[in-house]
């Protein structure tokens, strides 16, 4: 897609073809004003067949639920739900963890990695906690459809700039901050179980997209965190 927008950052998309179909990658910053219009900007470009979120299963219907706010984009749901609302397609798909494909994904690096005791306890604890996150967004949604009130079960990110900034102030902002995340983790190596959990993510999540591309153009929306590793997975031919 071609614009000016400097929000539409072409280094925060991936187009990954293959004879099996196409994936259009959308990295993100999450909840971020600019993430926000690139993630609107590019389904309505695309339009796809699937579009992809990186969020488990029983998160969707939450998003799904926000996005049929009257307001673009939606107050709650950020980036997720902005995409939902842009998208014309229905088939609207979780591609994160929990989710028993994840699972097997999980225990595999861990075998891989000869994980410590210590490491098998952080991880349970981390994988507790996403689960409970991703239930308490279930149980949110159907209380949503219904009371028709909009439940959110973590509050949005408040950044230095909003949807009303101007585009360069956006764009400028996000990228400030995406500078800052990528130089803590150049500066700090990640706990052993947190590496583990990432590494089974981004290897569900391109199973996922492998899968999904095979039945149309899928657009998928992923933290700019995980961009190019599941971008290059997708291009791996094996």
């Amino acid at each position: 897609m071609t614009t000016d927008d400097p929000r539409v950052d072409a280094a925060a998309i991936e187009r990954v073809g293959s004879d099996d179909g196409t994936v259009v990658l959308v990295g993100v910053l999450h909840d971020h004003p600019a993430s926000t219009y690139r993630v609107r900007a590019v389904v309505e470009a695309v339009d796809p067949a699937v579009l992809a979120l990186e969020l488990p299963p029983l998160a969707v219907p939450l998003a799904a639920c926000h996005a049929t706010d009257e307001r673009t984009p939606p107050t709650l749901g950020g980036e997720m739900s902005a995409a939902i609302q842009a998208a014309d397609t229905d088939r609207v798909v979780g591609v994160d963890g929990p989710a028993t494909g994840f699972l097997w994904h999980l225990v595999d690096e861990l075998r891989a990695e000869r994980a410590s005791l210590d490491t098998l306890r952080r991880t349970a604890s981390r994988l507790r906690s996403i689960t409970t996150t991703a239930l308490g967004r279930r149980v949110a949604a159907a209380v949503a459809a219904l009371t028709a009130l909009q439940v959110t079960v973590d509050p949005p990110t408040v950044y230095d700039t909003g949807h009303s900034d101007d585009p360069t102030r956006q764009a400028a902002e996000e990228r400030r901050r995406v500078e800052t995340a990528v130089s803590m983790l150049r500066a700090f190596a990640p706990p052993p179980a947190a590496e583990v959990v990432r590494s089974a993510r981004e290897r569900y999540m391109t199973e996922r997209l492998k899968a999904l591309r095979t039945t149309g153009d899928v657009v998928a929306v992923v933290g700019m965190a995980h961009l190019d590793a599941v971008a290059d997975a997708l291009r791996d031919r094996d």
